[in-house]
C-alpha cells in the first residue's frame, strides 16, 4: 500500500480498510458508537506518533472493529532487539544481524466488545494469532482485566472515551488515543483557557497531552457527527502526590 499524497510506501501494515470491512460483512453501527476509520493515510501515521523511546513490545488497542488498525500495530509491534543480552554479545550485533534483531515482532492484544468483530479478527488475523503475535479480548474494556501492556494505541468509542482514558492514564504507559476534537481540546487545555477545567486537571496530572493530528469526518466510515483529534499522552512524574487515585478524581470533579 502507497500513501496517495507522497506516492511513498506506507509506513505500516497491508490490509486496505476499505476492503477488511467488507470482508467483515458487518457494517460499523454508529448507534452502537462504532466508526470505523478508513483513510489509511491517517492509519499509517498513527503508531508513529508513540514516542520515539516508547516500548512497542506489548501493544493494546481497545475496540478492534474491522482490524484496520490491529494490522498496523502488528507491524508496529517490536520486541527490545538486546532483550537478555549481555553488553559484549549486544555490542556483536551489527549489519543485517541488528536488522534482524530490531525487526523481532512484539505482541498485540485487542480488546473488542462486539462479538461479531471479536470473530472476525479472530479469522482475518488466525497466522498472527496462532504465531503468539496477537491476542483477541471479546468484552468491554471497562469490565475485562487489562493485560500487561507496554503502549496503548486505539480509536476509542467516543461515548465512552473518557472512563477508557481514565483507566488507561493511571498505568503510566505511552497512550496514543483518538478522541473527539472537542474532547481533546479539553484535555490539553492550559489554565487560563477556556476548556481548562477538569478533564485537563487530571489528565495533566498522570502525563503531558499533546493533539498531533486532526481528524476529518471524512476519515470515518460512516461518518461521526464530530472532528476528531489523535491525541499522545507521555506519562511523566506527577506535581504532587496522590495516596487515592479515585478520590483525586472525585475531588478535581467536585472543584469544577
Amino acid at each position: 500500500m502507497t500513501d496517495s499524497s507522497t506516492g511513498e510506501d506506507a509506513a505500516y501494515g497491508d490490509r486496505d480498510p476499505d476492503a477488511l470491512a467488507r470482508r467483515a460483512g458487518s457494517r460499523a453501527d454508529p448507534d452502537r458508537d462504532q466508526h470505523f476509520l478508513v483513510d489509511d493515510r491517517v492509519l499509517d501515521r498513527i503508531p508513529g506518533y508513540l514516542p520515539d523511546d516508547a516500548d512497542r513490545s506489548r501493544l493494546l488497542e481497545i475496540g478492534g472493529g474491522a482490524g484496520a488498525l490491529t494490522d498496523r500495530l502488528l507491524a508496529a509491534a517490536t520486541a527490545p532487539s538486546t532483550a537478555g543480552a549481555t553488553a559484549d554479545t549486544a555490542a556483536d550485533v551489527t549489519g543485517d544481524t541488528a536488522a534482524d534483531a530490531a525487526a523481532e515482532p512484539g505482541n498485540v492484544t485487542v480488546i473488542e466488545r462486539d462479538a461479531a468483530f471479536a470473530d472476525f479478527l479472530r479469522e482475518e488475523f488466525a497466522t498472527a494469532i496462532a504465531d503468539g503475535l496477537l491476542d483477541v479480548v471479546e468484552g468491554d474494556a471497562l469490565d475485562v482485566d487489562l493485560p500487561p501492556f507496554t503502549a496503548c494505541v486505539a480509536n476509542l468509542p467516543y461515548g465512552v472515551s473518557s472512563e477508557i482514558a481514565f483507566r488507561l492514564l493511571p498505568e503510566k504507559k505511552p497512550l496514543v488515543l483518538m478522541f473527539q476534537a472537542e474532547f481533546a481540546e479539553r484535555m490539553v487545555a492550559s489554565a487560563g483557557e477556556s476548556e481548562y477545567g477538569r478533564l485537563s486537571v487530571s489528565a495533566q496530572h498522570y502525563a503531558d497531552v499533546e493533539i498531533v493530528e486532526r481528524v476529518p469526518k471524512e476519515a470515518f466510515d460512516p461518518q461521526p457527527a464530530v472532528e476528531s483529534a489523535v491525541v499522545r499522552c507521555t506519562p511523566r512524574d506527577p506535581d504532587y502526590a496522590v495516596g487515592d487515585e479515585a478520590f483525586f478524581l472525585r475531588f478535581v470533579k467536585a472543584l469544577f
